[in-house]
Formats: C-alpha cells, structure tokens, sequence
C-alpha cells in the first residue's frame, strides 16, 4: 500500500487521477455506463474524458453522453477525484477506521453531512461483486453491534456468550453473522436474527459444498450442518472450552474485536440502516490486506 506521500507524488492534479480511474474502471475499452456496450462509443473531440454512446439502447433522439465519472459515485459532487483519493486513502489505510469528522477536518469541508456522505458512498464501492464461496477450514459465528450496557441479558460485556436468551440477541443490539477461511477472506451481514434458519441459509450462501470443516460454538443454530453435506465441529464456550485441534473461531473472534473496536472508538454507535455499509468496509480491507493494489481494486469498484 502506498504512502501519503506517495500517493501526492502519484496523483499531482485531477489529469492523473483520471488517467487512474480510467484504466481502473475500463481496463480493456470504454463502455457505455448505462447499456455497458463499448461497441458504438466514441470519444467526444471538443470534450476530454467525455464520450457518446450511439447505440440502439441509448439513443432517444440524441446519442447518449457520459464522463469518466458518470454513473460512479464520484459522480454529482463538487468535490475533484484528488480529495476523493485522499478520503479512500485514509480509509483504506485505517485499521480501525477513520471518522467523518477527521475527513471533514481533512478536506476542509465546511459541512460534516458532505464528509459522512463521501464516507458512505465509498463504502457501498467496497461490496464484493465478484464473491465466491469459502473453501478450507471455515470458522462461523455471530455476534451483536450496538446497544447500550444496561440492556444487556445478565450483565454480559463485550460478546458474552452467557447474554443469550434462546437464540436471540440482546436487547437493542443488531445481530450480525461471519464466516472466516483459515488465512482467507471473511464475510459478514446483518441478519434479523440468530435463529436455526437463518444460520443454516447463511452457511448454504457463503461456504462451499467441498469445505473441509466447519468449526462454530454451540449454538444450537448450528446444530444440523452434518445433515447438509458438510463437515462441522463445534467447541464449547459455555464450558470453558475454546480450541480443541483445528476446531475453533479464534480468527472470526480476532475480526469481530477489530470491527467493535472500530465503531466503539470510531463511530460510538451505528444504525440497522447504516450497519452494512461499515461491514462491507471492514470486510474489503480484511480480504484485500495482502493485495498491494487495494487502492486500485478500491477505485475500480467505485
């Protein structure tokens, strides 16, 4: 991952951070954003970085113009691709995150909503388009963001295993499920909540038929995965028992401390409505930490 500083020495001026972009976005030829056919496009002469589609699809009398942002989410903002650059930076070099207001202070925006909707946008660019499922050792388990201590079932702090009541959250908190690869990627969402169903559908979506093993903790949400082909182990907790051989969930344990870390010290508090966008962030950093393009696999996303 580059430095600051070399990202400044990278993208000078808005010329290069198009060039970037471009190459990024349309690595073979530029395609219409609105048909994606790069058949009939030309580029507009009077206009750089500005191009027309001509095609049956996007002909309404006049054939169809588009920018290099067009249909991006840098699209519709006053703001040039350097700051937006500077922001995914900052981002995606934050282990636990960085705040709207830093990015306010950092852009030296006048309006804290302009920093917190740049942030948003570039975390909806983070989803994955191109998931495939977990193979390998697979380690599942959920857990709960938000809410306050009071609301808590038996004064549980931070997870606390001994806070659920029959497969339910805690009160006021928003249950999320993961899935891990041993030294791989991890997925994560939102769930309504932690029951059998819901568990077992998010296992079917995001874990290969041919995994070798599955290794959860008790819930008995869990509790029928041997029935659907897959291998599954479980330890423990309520026992006292949290690693036996392969079977454990120590490295899903280790994301979801960095994600609360995140948004205790970070946010404070995030909202059902909000929640997905920062999961799908945490998530993007943790499956590209080893890739030295992450920037550019950030940018080719927006």
């Amino acid at each position: 991952m580059m430095t600051l500083r070399g990202l400044m020495e990278r993208f000078p001026d808005e010329e290069d951070c198009k060039k970037f972009l471009l190459g990024r976005r349309w690595p073979k030829a530029v395609l219409c954003p609105r048909c994606g056919s790069g058949e009939h496009v030309y580029a507009l002469q009077t206009r750089p970085w500005h191009w027309e589609c001509a095609g049956k699809k996007c002909r309404t009398g006049n054939a169809y113009r588009f920018s290099i942002i067009s249909g991006t989410v840098f699209e519709n903002t006053k703001y040039p691709l350097k700051v937006w650059f500077e922001v995914l930076w900052q981002m995606l070099n934050s282990k636990k995150d960085v705040s709207a207001k830093q990015i306010q202070r950092q852009i030296g925006s006048g309006s804290y909503q302009t920093a917190w909707y740049m942030c948003h946008r570039l975390r909806a660019a983070m989803e994955d388009p191109g998931f495939r499922k977990l193979m390998g050792i697979v380690e599942i388990d959920e857990t709960y963001i938000g809410g306050k201590a009071k609301n808590r079932h038996g004064g549980m702090h931070g997870r606390g295993r001994a806070g659920r009541s029959k497969g339910r959250g805690p009160i006021g908190k928003i249950p999320v499920v993961g899935a891990i690869a041993r030294k791989g990627n991890v997925v994560c969402q939102m769930i309504a909540s932690a029951d059998g169903h819901t568990l077992r559908d998010f296992v079917r979506q995001t874990v290969s038929s041919k995994v070798e093993l599955i290794a959860t903790d008790e819930h008995s949400g869990y509790a029928g995965l041997n029935r659907m082909g897959y291998r599954h182990e479980s330890v423990s907790h309520a026992e006292g028992e949290y690693v036996r051989g392969e079977v454990h969930t120590a490295n899903l344990d280790s994301f979801w401390a960095l994600l609360k870390r995140g948004i205790i010290g970070t946010y404070h508090n995030i909202s059902a409505k909000y929640l997905p966008l920062y999961l799908a962030e945490f998530q993007f950093r943790h499956n590209n930490r080893k890739n030295p393009d992450i920037f550019g696999a950030a940018i080719a996303g927006c």
